[in-house]
């Protein structure tokens, strides 16, 4: 609202202008609003002119997406004004203005005092379109309060996460998800793991970057996730506690607080949390080769999980100079596991049940996470010259001890098997980077390099029980060392300016990459020649070198609505449990197995989106295409192998097939027909093709499908807030598997006290128990059709109590701020 009212009264103003300004030739009068604090451009801040001896004459106008303005008036003496809500107005009274002026930077301050004090009256734009990205600001989904990371992600348009935690971005799970601009171990490396330990309420924003430009990592063909998280920025001493308790029973305790003076900015964040999951899920697997001992089996299992997490994060801002400071930080996070499944087996023949089996599988698993950060940023002037450099160091520990018994009760009762798997997975990464941005008038240079090098071993011992000995044996074709080195050193350069309503952002990224896979067992190599193929190097070096150019840009058709035009290439690099040859056991007849000639995927996107507000409404669309060459596609085949009662034993393993194509488009709306009602919707529809041979099998498949999701909030007197979220997910399929529709839904209940200090919500998430991932896949031996659910009904209370840290603290930066690389700490 503040927006429009400001711009409609100035142009109000301009047709009361006086007789003799009309008479006099015009000047131009230009500069840039600037954020006092980070140096960014201020979006939509209001400029004014008032005649010195003619108050009632007024003129001016707002700045653009880059912070800039650019008047005509007549020549004169004027008093100017700049303002932004929430900040500290900029005044210069008896300016003589006689010819074309540029005015250079004006800076603005946040005005603190403000902020603790007011009701926003004009909420912030949900979502806000930059050259290369969308931002989305979360802070106020209270369906997510007492939630992790995951679940508000689920609630993003574009991305949709599955019942097992997996992300994807427009239906393509091959996305990127980096931390404050940068990969993390409070990202798990790729893993999405530690997003369902993370409180939701850490969010401050995500950007949703389709279209990346030059200065990311060109990893994720889908495109990136930055999730920037809260940086409090209020003067003296402040925090936060937050407390949840749900059913089934969970908890979490999460404490947040700042000391921040003119000098430094010291910060910490601890949480706990305990949480019980049960889920569960049946298989009914056909076997349609005659080679198998039965042509039945049908497993329904039942899952119990107990989680413990303890996290901390310590560090400390310090201000060298008004322009630049240094941080220095350390992460710490540890997490204890216990989960059973039991899975209760009954086999047929000819429709008779002949065996019936009990499998339990108890996996206890300890990670270990820490990460230290360094970060040295100077602002060298007030138009944007900056230098920045980061050092991270982050290594991740995984201990899991899996035990694994099954029983027989048809048609005699007797002990299968009895195994233990033993797993220590570590990976340590280092990531140096520096990025230098240069202001050349209204244009702007970039330049950077950045430098990832990674390392896993994987430490995997299989011991059976001999049951004529009574002893455990270890399984000396399964037990293996696995080393993965990954090494990207990436150089990178854009260019970005704007010509009338047309802003274009250049870039060009040049990236290395090295992967090396070594391979210690007392195996003979013979029989994993066999699995993978003789051809394939088991212990291998390989050297990628890749351009991948960027293009980005916006026609401003008028000050609310603008067209985007994005193209970009990216790298799909596999992980190293995708290329790890040695199989890891599900159980005894499904093994998965990594591929060490796997190369990485390289796509070609291009995006065109539009977007459009109004008073109430705010639309934003896009069509996409994407050409994926190399994709990687999980292939499930038979082994030729048997266990010892007679069942086939299945493998998954990944493959390169040769080509990949997605065409779509997705939609989103945020509407608020009154005060009280706010609104907001999105769906995205999509074509996917791939085509490709394997081992004498055509995987080549073509699909469409969907996913929407729909948000109502409703603020009702007494300051109670009432949120519903909907998604639904349409069917879809690969080369082997379909899946069917998805319907969940997620209600929450808040309410303010303590004179706005406290927040209590009660929130529940999938109401009708309805978020479950039902799958029919066939192969030309067997078919399966399945049925899983990773977490029940969920509801939560959740109590957050805030000291000297207003409710909305967000709403002091502009619309146009875009500071996601420069948020470096997590301070929930």
């Amino acid at each position: 609202m503040y927006r429009i009212i400001i711009p409609l009264l100035l142009m109000s103003a301009f047709v009361f202008q006086g007789q003799a300004q009309q008479k006099q030739k015009p000047i131009t009068v230009t500069g840039k609003v600037m954020d006092s604090d980070s140096g960014q451009p201020l979006e939509y801040a209001t400029f004014v002119l008032q005649k010195a001896d003619d108050p009632n004459s007024v003129t001016g106008g707002i700045t653009d997406l880059d912070g800039n303005f650019e008047i005509e008036t007549a020549p004169g003496t004027y008093n100017i004004r700049v303002e932004f809500i929430s900040y500290k107005t900029y005044s210069l009274n008896g300016k003589a203005l006689t010819s074309d002026t540029n005015l250079g930077s004006i800076s603005l301050s946040p005005d603190v005092a403000q902020l603790a004090e007011v009701e926003v009256v004009g909420e912030k734009t949900t979502v806000e379109v930059r050259l290369d990205k969308k931002v989305y600001n979360i802070g106020k989904d209270i369906t997510t309060s007492g939630g992790n990371v995951s679940d508000a992600l689920s609630n993003i348009p574009s991305v949709s996460v599955d019942v097992e935690g997996a992300i994807s971005l427009r239906g393509n799970d091959n996305v990127r998800i980096l931390i404050n601009g940068k990969p993390s171990a409070l990202a798990g490396f790729g893993s999405t793991d530690i997003l369902q330990q993370l409180p939701a309420d850490a969010i401050e924003k995500v950007e949703v970057i389709t279209s990346p430009s030059a200065r990311y990592d060109a990893e994720g063909t889908a495109g990136i996730l930055n999730i920037v998280l809260k940086k409090e920025k209020t003067l003296g001493i402040n925090g936060s506690i937050n407390t949840t308790v749900g059913i089934p029973f969970n908890a979490r305790a999460t404490t947040n607080l700042n000391i921040r003076t003119e000098k430094f900015n010291i910060f910490n964040t601890l949480g706990y949390f305990h949480r019980e999951s049960p889920g569960g899920g049946f298989n009914d697997n056909r076997y349609l080769s005659d080679a198998s001992a039965f042509d039945r089996i049908l497993e329904d299992r039942d899952i119990t999980r107990n989680n413990d997490g303890f996290n901390i994060n310590l560090g400390m801002e310090y201000f060298l100079t008004d322009k630049s400071s240094i941080t220095g930080s350390v992460f710490y996070r540890w997490s204890d596991g216990n989960d059973i499944t039991e899975n209760n087996n009954q086999r047929f023949n000819d429709g008779s049940l002949s065996s019936r089996t009990l499998r339990t599988e108890e996996q206890g698993e300890k990670d270990r996470s820490t990460q230290y950060s360094f970060n040295y940023t100077n602002n060298i002037n007030d138009d944007g010259h900056k230098l920045t450099a980061d050092f991270q160091y982050s290594t991740n520990t995984e201990d899991v001890l899996t035990g694994i018994r099954e029983d027989q009760f048809i048609p005699s009762d007797s002990l299968i098997a009895l195994e233990n798997i033993y797993e220590i997975q570590t990976e340590d990464e280092f990531l140096t980077q520096i990025d230098y941005v240069l202001p050349m008038g209204d244009a702007q240079f970039e330049a950077g390099y950045r430098g990832n090098f990674q390392k896993e071993v994987n430490d995997y011992q299989l011991d059976t029980l001999n049951q004529g000995s009574g002893n455990f044996e270890t399984n000396r074709d399964l037990t293996n060392i696995f080393t993965y080195h990954e090494n990207v050193n990436a150089l990178y350069t854009q260019y970005g300016n704007k010509y009338g309503k047309i802003s274009v952002l250049l870039g060009l990224r040049l990236e290395n990459t090295v992967m090396k896979g070594n391979v210690d067992s007392d195996v003979d190599t013979s029989v994993l020649e066999e699995l993978v193929g003789e051809d394939v190097d088991l212990n291998f070096d390989k050297n990628y070198l890749g351009l991948f150019p960027t293009v980005n840009l916006i026609y401003e058709l008028s000050e609310t609505q603008n067209i985007s035009v994005g193209y970009n290439r990216r790298i799909n690099r596999p992980r190293g449990w995708f290329i790890n040859p040695f199989p890891s056991r599900s159980s005894r007849t499904n093994v998965f197995q990594g591929n060490p000639d796997l190369d990485p995927a390289y796509a070609d996107a291009f995006d065109v989106g539009y977007m459009k507000r109004w008073k109430k409404l705010t639309l934003t669309s896009s069509v996409y295409y994407q050409r994926e060459t190399q994709s990687f596609e999980f292939i499930t085949e038979e082994t030729g192998s048997f266990t010892s009662d007679g069942i086939q034993i299945i493998r998954s393993v990944p493959i390169n097939l040769s080509t990949n194509e997605r065409i779509g488009a997705e939609a989103g709306i945020i509407y608020s027909p009154f005060k009280w009602w706010r609104m907001n919707g999105s769906v995205n529809f999509f074509t996917f093709t791939s085509d490709g041979e394997f081992n004498g099998i055509d995987y080549g498949t073509s699909n469409s499908s969907f996913f929407s999701r729909m948000s109502n909030k409703f603020t009702l007197p007494a300051k109670i807030e009432l949120q519903a979220n909907s998604f639904f997910m349409g069917p879809r399929q690969n080369a082997q598997t379909e899946s069917k529709a998805m319907f969940s839904l997620n209600l929450a209940l808040s309410k303010d006290l303590f004179k706005d200090k406290a927040t209590l919500s009660l929130n529940v998430s999938d109401v009708f128990n309805s978020r479950k991932r039902q799958s029919f896949t066939q192969t030309p031996t067997f078919t399966t059709d399945s049925e899983f659910q990773w977490r029940k009904r969920q509801a939560n209370l959740s109590f957050i109590y805030r000291f000297n840290q207003p409710k909305e603290r967000n709403n002091r930066r502009g619309p146009g701020q875009d500071d996601g690389e420069e948020e470096r700490q997590f301070e929930g």
